[in-house]
């Protein structure tokens, strides 16, 4: 099975089974205050690059990095089905979202990782 990631539109109709899902995961397990997810519509700004993860041409994982400053990112809307966890396809997205945010002057990448405390990891590149 083939796995690729390629910038692609988060309005894209093929995605709705990603979208849906990852906002049924984020309201079942964070408090509706500390919810920080974009929406399709908020994805399709020009600040963020929006990528999905096809196997075999299937949408099974997405992410963004949003600029917020002119070497700061935030990785955003992160996300694979859960049937298909545990095969390193996360990471892989992860690093795929690294690479891109340094390849676009990034210096400085963050991600909220709670909810408590609305704690945030950042991390220089």
């Amino acid at each position: 099975m083939s796995v690729t990631i390629s910038r692609e539109s988060p309005l894209s109709p093929d995605l709705a089974l990603l979208m849906q899902r990852h906002s049924a995961d984020m309201h079942a397990e964070t408090p509706p205050e500390s919810i920080h997810m974009l929406d399709a519509s908020e994805l399709a700004v020009p600040e963020v690059s929006f990528f999905v993860m096809r196997e075999d041409g299937r949408p099974i994982g997405m992410g963004a990095v949003k600029r917020i400053g002119p070497d700061e990112g935030e990785i955003k809307s992160m996300h694979v089905l859960a049937e298909l966890r545990g095969r390193g396809l996360a990471r892989r997205m992860l690093d795929h979202l690294v690479a891109e945010a340094q390849a676009v002057g990034i210096t400085r990448l963050s991600l909220e990782t709670g909810s408590q405390d609305s704690f945030l990891a950042a991390r220089r590149l």
